[in-house]
């Protein structure tokens, strides 16, 4: 994770005071946590701050520490901890994220990053000459379906070419960013396939509410034409259930595939006929349990492992695991 420090002291106010809604909606947040919690409404206040002040300052991390009874220290830590806040003063028309996780990579993400440093700056995290566009790099967005994509502040801007992200910047900045519509950009909606809809096409089988109204509409018209003789619908012949299938069932022996044993059982099956279509199972044989693969035995190169090396006379034994040594035999005389 990269180091992120504050903006230069240059660049910081020298105060921060909320506004009075964002006064009464900071106020709102704090109460949302139990008494003597209060000060895990800092995550809340400070993206507050952001959209007020359009970046993370300074004065703004000390006044919301302040308003929280907490050490400064902590609001330091969080702020520069999250990368959703810009400590660094940003495009007040747009700040544009643009993905570069895999899978935006892979749709063309890099040329998105290319249209943004020849239309706003070479490099991320500074703004136009003008002051009103910045850019960054930033992690998953979450629309990978819709690949590639950019975030400006909470609009999401999906399916994109060079081209149109070209387009999209030079409306914010020419201060008509409202006028883009979020979304896929390329005409499809939400996250359904390019091509249009495969399944579902319908939501009369899914919606309740859909069957309800039709019943409603035809009962109205066979109120209004008592006479008329509506003919009902005949329903389609239900199809005959399907049994389940046995055809990746092991046949064996076993009580658990055993058709004689199931509840309740169409078939009587002897055990000695069971058996009999059963497949065995292959003897056990210890010298091929212990056998590799024939590519492997015909390797004729030893195999590596710990090899068992002799112990120094003076390691230490159990007593129990000591040998008895040989007393030395005296020579006759």
């Amino acid at each position: 994770m990269s180091v992120r420090r504050l903006a230069e002291a240059s660049v910081q106010p020298a105060s921060f005071a909320f506004n009075k809604a964002n006064t009464a909606a900071a106020k709102q947040w704090i109460k949302k946590y139990p008494k003597g919690r209060e000060q895990s409404a800092i995550i809340p206040l400070l993206m507050i701050a952001q959209e007020q002040e359009g970046w993370v300052t300074k004065a703004a991390i000390e006044t919301i520490s302040d308003m929280l009874g907490m050490p400064r220290i902590r609001g330091l830590e969080v702020a520069t901890f999250y990368t959703q806040y810009q400590l660094n003063p940003v495009g007040t028309r747009a700040h544009i994220q643009v993905c570069g996780t895999t899978p935006c990579m892979l749709r063309g993400s890099e040329a998105l990053m290319d249209v943004c440093r020849s239309k706003i700056h070479h490099d991320q995290f500074h703004t136009n000459d003008k002051g009103t566009l910045s850019w960054e790099e930033v992690e998953c967005l979450g629309a990978c379906v819709n690949a590639p994509m950019v975030m400006v502040f909470k609009d999401t801007f999906e399916d994109l070419t060079p081209e149109r992200l070209a387009e999209i910047i030079d409306l914010y900045d020419a201060g008509k960013g409202a006028s883009v519509t979020p979304g896929p950009q390329n005409g499809r909606t939400g996250s359904e396939p390019a091509s249009g809809l495969t399944t579902l096409k319908s939501e009369k089988a899914i919606l309740k509410s859909t069957r309800d109204r039709e019943a409603r509409e035809a009962a109205k018209a066979a109120k209004a034409a008592p006479d008329a003789i509506i003919a009902a619908p005949v329903p389609a012949p239900a199809a005959p259930p399907v049994a389940p299938s046995n055809a990746s069932k092991p046949k064996t022996d076993a009580a658990e595939t055993s058709p004689a044993l199931k509840t309740p059982s169409k078939a009587k099956v002897a055990p000695a006929a069971e058996k009999a279509a059963s497949v065995s199972a292959p003897p056990h044989s210890a010298a091929n349990a212990n056998k590799a693969a024939p590519e492997v035995e015909k390797v004729s190169k030893q195999r590596s492992g710990p090899k068992k090396r002799a112990e120094p006379s003076s390691a230490f034994k159990a007593p129990e695991t000591k040998q008895p040594t040989a007393k030395p035999t005296k020579k006759p005389v």
